[in-house]
C-alpha cells in the first residue's frame, strides 16, 4: 500500500478499531431493543411508576353518591413526582366527570373503562413531564 511500514501499521489499527467500534455499537442497540420490545412493563415497574388517588365520595349526576378510588400508572419517574404535586388537580378532574354521570353510565365494565378513558385524556391534557400509560379503578362504590 504505502512504503512506509508504519503509516500501514497505522491505517489498519484505525481500521479495526472503527469496524470494532461499530459492531459494537449495533450489538448494544440491537440487544437493548430487545428488551425494550418484550412487550408490557413488568408488574415492579407499574407499582414504581403509579400514583394511588385518594378514596373519594361525590355526588353524581342521578343524586347518588360515589366512592372511587384510582391507581394511575405513568410512564417515567418525573410524571409520577409531577403527578403526586397534581393531586389537588387531579382529584378536581376525577370529581368533575364524575358529577356529570350517572349511576347507570357507571354500572359495567364498559362503564369503567369510558371513565377511565375520559380520565385518562383529561389527565394527560395537563401533564408535561411526562403522560398517564393506564388507569387502574381500585374502587368504585355507588350508593
Amino acid at each position: 500500500m504505502f512504503k512506509n511500514k508504519l503509516v500501514n501499521i497505522m491505517i489498519i489499527l484505525l481500521v479495526s478499531l472503527t469496524l470494532i467500534g461499530v459492531v459494537t455499537l449495533v450489538l448494544i442497540n440491537y440487544l437493548s431493543k430487545d428488551e425494550a420490545a418484550s412487550g408490557e412493563p413488568t408488574i415492579d415497574e407499574i407499582i414504581a411508576h403509579s400514583y394511588d388517588t385518594p378514596e373519594l365520595t361525590t355526588m353524581l349526576l342521578s343524586n347518588e353518591f360515589a366512592k372511587v378510588q384510582f391507581k394511575i400508572h405513568v410512564d417515567n419517574r418525573r410524571a409520577l413526582s409531577e403527578i403526586s404535586k397534581r393531586d389537588f388537580q387531579i382529584e378536581n378532574i376525577i370529581i368533575r366527570e364524575l358529577a356529570g354521570m350517572k349511576s347507570t353510565e357507571l354500572s359495567g365494565s364498559e362503564g369503567i373503562t369510558d371513565l377511565e378513558t375520559q380520565l385518562k385524556f383529561k389527565i394527560n391534557e395537563l401533564m408535561t413531564e411526562g403522560m398517564v400509560v393506564d388507569i387502574y379503578t381500585r374502587r368504585l362504590i355507588i350508593q
